[in-house]
Formats: C-alpha cells, structure tokens, sequence
C-alpha cells in the first residue's frame, strides 16, 4: 500500500467576496458592504479606538469577526494601527484619510434611516454617541463651533465648522461653545426632520445653553 506524501499545511487567506462588476457602486460595496464594516467606521469617525473601546461599543460583534473585519479594512486602507505613546502604550485603530470620507456615505444613510427609527425595541443596545451622525442635519446652517449634547445614556460632541465641515467625538468637549441637554426621543425627531432645534427648545423637549463652558 503505497503512502501518501503529506506536505506541509499551509495557511490560506481566504478571497474576498466580489460582486465582480465594472460598476462604482459595486465596488464599493466590495470593501465596505460586508457585515460591521461601516458600523466600524460609525465608532472610528469618533476618533481613534482600542480594540476593547471598539468592542464593547458594538454590541453583538464577536471578537473573531471584529479582529478579521478591521484585518480586512487595514488591508483596503480604510483604517490603520498605531501604537500610543507611553505611558499608555496600547493599540488604537484610526481612519485613513479614505475611511473618513465615508462620513457622508454614513450621514446619507442615517437620513434615510431615521423615518424608521421607532421606540427602542427590548434588545437593542444603545449608546449616546449613536445619535451624533444623524443630529449633524438640525444643527448645520443652525450652530457654527462646538456643541456639547447630553443625553441619559451619555455625552458626545459634534464640531460645525463655518465652512461646512463637520466632525464629531464620544465624550465631553474641552471648551464647548455650547451646551445641549436633551432626550433620545426629541434627538429622533430632530434627526428625521420632524423638529427644529428651536422647536424642540421652545416645546421644552431641549436645554440649549450657550453661553457655559468647561474647562
């Protein structure tokens, strides 16, 4: 009985799935359309992130399919990996110049979302920061500088430049040029258009103080 000659075991990348069409759109969809990816970029458009912060702040991803997404995004240049500084020496994932022009893919789809952003269901997770991306239409052309907005479930800061560019960030602003306090429901209604933000004020559902600062 002859033997068979085992040669050694050699590791396969697997291919990346292609809708293989000469299209934009589909190539687009190539590297951004798989399952968590933009959601990824939703946390990394905050600011750089740790592997943990990243983790716990997309609830439902496993740790196998959060490594091998940002693996995959590292390779389409979306994201990178840097070492800080000591004494912190940890990992953290940014975007790339190309990942962050997704904001206006994210806003585009976040707009068309929100008509169907009911109540909260039972299991849905979530965070403060969520509602920043969707928030950015009832505040352009209506706030210039950096506003700080609290809600129950936390703070974040968004940044509207006078030339349109906007930004936005997890957590408190160092010197917010003001300040809005308001609930998750109202911030829906702004979010789809239902309400202004000097409706939403007016009708008592916001606190806009803009003349507070912290430092």
């Amino acid at each position: 009985m002859s033997r068979l000659r085992r040669t050694p075991r050699q590791s396969r990348q697997p291919r990346r799935r292609s809708y293989d069409q000469y299209c934009a759109s589909a190539r687009a969809l190539d590297i951004v359309g798989d399952r968590w990816t933009l959601l990824i970029v939703r946390e990394l458009l905050a600011g750089p992130r740790r592997y943990t912060d990243l983790h716990a702040d997309l609830p439902g991803v496993s740790t196998d399919m959060l490594a091998g997404r940002l693996k995959d995004m590292e390779g389409t240049e979306l994201v990178t990996r840097r070492r800080l500084p000591p004494p912190v020496s940890a990992y953290v994932y940014e975007l790339t110049p190309r990942g962050r022009e997704l904001l206006p893919v994210l806003r585009a789809l976040a707009e068309w979302g929100a008509p169907v952003l009911d109540e909260p269901r039972p299991t849905d997770a979530v965070r403060a920061h969520w509602f920043a991306i969707p928030l950015l239409r009832a505040l352009e052309g209506v706030v210039t500088g950096v506003m700080q907005v609290t809600l129950d479930e936390g703070v974040f800061h968004v940044r509207v430049g006078g030339d349109g560019a906007v930004s936005y960030a997890d957590g408190p602003a160092e010197a917010p040029d003001a300040h809005l306090r308001t609930d998750t429901a109202t911030c829906r209604a702004l979010s789809s258009g239902e309400l202004t933000l000097a409706e939403a004020v007016a009708a008592g559902r916001a606190w806009l103080d803009e003349t507070v600062r912290t430092g």
